[in-house]
């Protein structure tokens, strides 16, 4: 006590501190278990905020890997279109970039160019890379690691320019970080192409979640896309494209000068460009789905503070609960000389030391588990997360907004605590018991929190369940993808319609196999979307004067049985359908209602590519693009009776997966041995589609779990703290004839009445707290009867599990031998 009193008058400022940090490591040495709860319940709530900041440091913060990041745009058009990159035809992107007089420099991108890739005679993989125009690097202002990239001068027109810029990642693992590679030649899908240069490791585009394996010249795209000619078609929507602002013109402006330009186009080109307004929006997040992604990732972010906010309630009212303890060890100190804001910095040293333990094991944590993260290929992609300086500074930011946040309340203890009165009655208590304490405040705050993150953790579950009940027009259990790329073996006219029925017949062989089929592209793996529909008689083949925009999904016969999708009315499609015979068409449900509403669908006629359809039959609705589109139109028509030959074969069969997969396998691979295969459930396919619901479950469950542990730890704390302190009363009210139940009633009822209001609080907070759910969960309502009620009982379940032990301790208490030790 002298040795304080001294510090205060004669020490400098940081010995004053090392003394106060090492009095406060020596008193958290003597209550090991108050400082392992403590630390650990930092841990958890500092930990989970730095994993959630990593991640939204590494989507939204850290600036792409090019020069001058803020100056660089992505064109989309002023409709909202999820997970869709490719928004212009190539003749458009060109029209664009030579008429407009806002932009330094535009390119265009194709980042679905896949190849299989063969080096001095062998194959070393499949891969996929970017189809770039040749300035797209000069355009970005980065530099190769070896060698150069290629430049618009390369070019001389089509198939001029067989370079390869290949990724640092593809440098290392295909050809073992030989700096040779670079003049050497490479074999794309048969056509040879000279490595001119490795890009830098951290360098993969203007997409975070993509990482192309390598890039090629625009110009050569038919080497590698057979039977494409996307760059002289403008009925191909094939590029995104990507500009940079001129210095001092603004986005606006830059839009205005697009619109107009693309106003322009829709008069000159009436059949393919509809004059739809665009619009910037900076690149990396899979185009327009990038709103969705930053709104998610803010939301998890208040959820995670609400976390932290609720572990620092926890921490306050032991704190307090502590102080209140020791008042009268800081009651002798006042006494001695030390005054109040001698105390209050020594109280909120302990805080912060506490706090700066369990924010390096939070940290540390955190660190392995963004590790992991890093290393982890998510649905969407690999995403490069690292621990940089503003993860260390808002780990830090955490740590000490924590410690100001429950120390605060001990040192107001202490601030307004009479010295007089803490000596003579002994421990001090901030408020008479029956009058609410901070404590109260601070513990009915927690449980707050912990009802609304339990409410956000069963709402998440509720829309994983929905997403997973969601009516898809498909039934994946028991079927096989078959991606067979016969676009790389190309066949002419009819032939590769006979390639196609020969594998069928081969598949359908095979014991066990119930239905066969193939489709240009399964559910919600893309397919030819906003294909214009005319009316019988039109004549005006504008875009404008189309009236449904519909999906396209050629597909064989069998192949509606084989996915399991309903044909309501009419017929398959038949071999016989060829382009020899009048064309015809299956619709789904949505299709038929648009066009002809209460009207039987079938043997009515509609215009497709310029050839009038009829219809055969209806199918049912289902989910083509993702799981929360609104109802969309579809047509099926034969392949027989369209330009795409190649697709997906879908096999249906009881047999084990594993089992299946070889069999087909080893089939197809003696009808085509040279061209690469790949097998996969259905199921496993679609996996992706579910992982967000997963995710959210997930995440939203475990802070769910952690508010809860600490719902628990704080009202055990207070009903224990408050028996502890009315143990002679309890006697006492035994001794008089006490119920248990009123004895019960005295020892815990006050934590409960404080359980029961912050439980109600956290129900309203959750109801009023749909639209920031609504940017995590599929479906999110909180107002769903299961979750109001499933969150009422997890709370009744919590307060139970919490008091029970307080309660028992309260109701063995002896009054005699009570009386003895008073």
């Amino acid at each position: 006590m002298r040795e304080d009193s001294h510090a205060e008058t004669s020490l400098p400022f940081l010995e004053i501190l090392l003394l106060d940090i090492r009095y406060a490591l020596r008193l958290l040495s003597k209550s090991p278990a108050f400082t392992a709860v403590a630390v650990l319940t930092l841990m958890l709530g500092i930990g989970a905020n730095v994993v959630v900041f990593g991640v939204l440091n590494a989507v939204l913060l850290r600036p792409l890997a090019v020069s001058d990041p803020p100056s660089l745009y992505q064109l989309r058009h002023q409709q909202w279109m999820s997970f869709r990159l490719l928004t212009h035809s190539y003749p458009a992107f060109e029209d664009l970039r030579r008429r407009n007089t806002t932009f330094s420099g535009m390119a265009a991108v194709n980042a679905y160019s896949t190849a299989a890739l063969s080096y001095r005679g062998k194959a070393v993989r499949d891969i996929a890379g970017d189809e770039v125009t040749a300035n797209y690097f000069d355009l970005l202002g980065v530099q190769p690691q070896l060698g150069r990239f290629f430049h618009p001068a390369d070019e001389h027109g089509a198939d001029s320019a067989p370079y390869l810029v290949l990724s640092e990642a593809l440098w290392r693992t295909a050809f073992h970080a030989d700096p040779a590679i670079v003049g050497a030649t490479v074999v794309l899908d048969r056509h040879p192409f000279t490595v001119v240069g490795v890009a830098k490791a951290h360098f993969h585009g203007t997409e975070r979640f993509v990482w192309p394996g390598y890039w090629m010249p625009m110009a050569n795209e038919g080497q590698v896309e057979s039977g494409s000619d996307y760059l002289r078609s403008r009925a191909s929507i094939s590029v995104t494209v990507i500009g940079r602002v001129k210095p001092g013109i603004t986005p606006q402006q830059a839009t205005e000068n697009l619109n107009a330009i693309a106003a322009e186009l829709a008069k000159e080109y009436p059949q393919t460009d509809d004059g739809q307004p665009l619009r910037l929006i900076h690149p990396g997040l899979f185009g327009d789905e990038g709103d969705v992604i930053r709104k998610c990732l803010w939301s998890v972010t208040i959820l995670a503070l609400l976390v932290l906010a609720a572990a620092c309630a926890n921490l306050a009212s032991l704190f307090a609960a502590r102080t209140a303890d020791r008042s009268h060890e800081l009651a002798l100190r006042v006494a001695l000389g030390s005054s109040g804001r001698r105390l209050v910095c020594q109280l909120l040293t302990e805080a912060v030391v506490l706090s700066m333990l369990g924010g390096a094991a939070g940290l540390a944590s955190a660190y392995l588990l963004l590790g992991v993260l890093d290393r982890w290929l998510s649905p969407y992609g690999h995403l490069e997360i690292n621990v940089d300086v503003r993860v260390y500074l808002a780990a830090l930011a955490f740590t000490l907004g924590s410690a100001l946040f429950f120390g605060l309340a001990p040192a107001r203890q202490a601030w307004h605590s009479s010295p007089l009165q803490a000596i003579k009655s002994g421990p001090m208590e901030s408020l008479p018991l029956r009058r609410f304490a901070l404590r109260d405040l601070l513990l009915g705050a927690q449980i707050a929190i912990c009802t609304l993150l339990v409410t956000a953790s069963l709402v998440a579950v509720r829309g994983m369940v929905a997403e997973l009940r969601a009516p898809l027009g498909i039934k994946p259990q028991g079927a096989m993808l078959v991606d067979l790329d016969l676009y790389r073996d190309p066949q002419p006219g009819d032939a590769a319609i006979q390639k196609q029925r020969e594998i069928l017949d081969a598949v359908r062989s095979i014991p066990g196999v119930t239905a066969a089929g193939i489709v240009s592209r399964t559910p919600m793996t893309g397919g030819m979307h906003g294909v214009p529909i005319f009316r019988p008689g039109t004549t005006d083949f504008t875009i404008n004067n189309s009236v449904l925009a519909p999906y396209v999904f050629p597909l064989s016969p069998g192949y509606l049985e084989a996915a399991g999708t309903r044909l309501l009315t009419g017929r398959d499609v038949a071999w016989q359908d060829t382009a020899k015979t009048p064309y015809i068409a299956i619709v789904n449900q949505t299709f038929a209602r648009k066009m002809w509403g209460q009207t039987p669908a079938v043997g009515q006629h509609f215009i497709l590519k310029g050839h009038l359809t009829e219809v055969v039959g209806v199918a049912e609705d289902g989910k083509y693009h993702d799981l929360q589109e609104s109802p969309q139109p579809v047509v099926y028509p034969p392949f027989s009776q369209s330009d795409t030959k190649d697709g997906v074969f879908v096999v249906r069969s009881p047999r084990r997966p594993n089992e299946m997969a070889a069999v087909l396998e080893r089939t197809l691979r003696s009808i085509e041995p040279d061209l690469p295969i790949t097998v996969q459930s259905w199921p496993d396919a679609l996996a992706d589609e579910f992982f967000s619901a997963r995710a959210a479950t997930v995440g939203l469950g475990i802070m769910g779990l952690l508010a809860a542990m600490l719902a628990v730890t704080g009202i055990f704390g207070m009903a224990a703290y408050s028996v502890s302190r009315r143990m002679k009363e309890l006697g006492i009210r035994m001794a008089l004839g006490a119920r248990k139940l009123q004895v019960m009633r005295a020892a815990v009822g006050r934590p409960m009445v404080v359980l029961g209001v912050g439980s109600v609080v956290g129900l309203l907070s959750g109801l009023f707290a749909s639209r920031l759910l609504g940017q995590i969960v599929y479906q999110a309502n909180p107002r769903d009867p299961v979750v109001v009620g499933g969150t009422v009982v997890t709370m009744v379940l919590l307060g139970i599990a919490a008091s029970a032990i307080p309660a028992r301790r309260a109701l063995a208490a002896d009054p005699s031998r009570l009386m003895r030790e008073e």
